[in-house]
């Protein structure tokens, strides 16, 4: 399964980001070649398949990750976001 998730920039090389995945010690890399605007350390994007697909605000990426936390929680799998 495939899921979009919201992630904070940390720092952008080159067109891509190191983000932080809510408030694990998880990183991801994600390519800024699709999003709209210069994104910028701070800001929070959906990534999906390596690809920033917008900007969020920090309320949204926060309701976001509050409803997948719910979702994990349902199933019983174990993660840490």
């Amino acid at each position: 399964m495939c899921l979009a998730i919201p992630v904070e920039i940390i720092s952008i090389e080159e067109s891509v980001a190191t983000c932080r995945v809510g408030e694990s010690d998880t990183y991801i890399k994600a390519n800024l070649m699709v999003v709209d605007g210069e994104p910028v350390p701070g800001d929070f994007l959906i990534v999906h398949a390596g690809f920033a697909l917008r900007k969020l605000d920090r309320d949204e990426a926060q309701e976001s990750l509050r409803l997948l936390r719910e979702m994990v929680q349902l199933t019983g799998d174990v993660v840490n976001f």
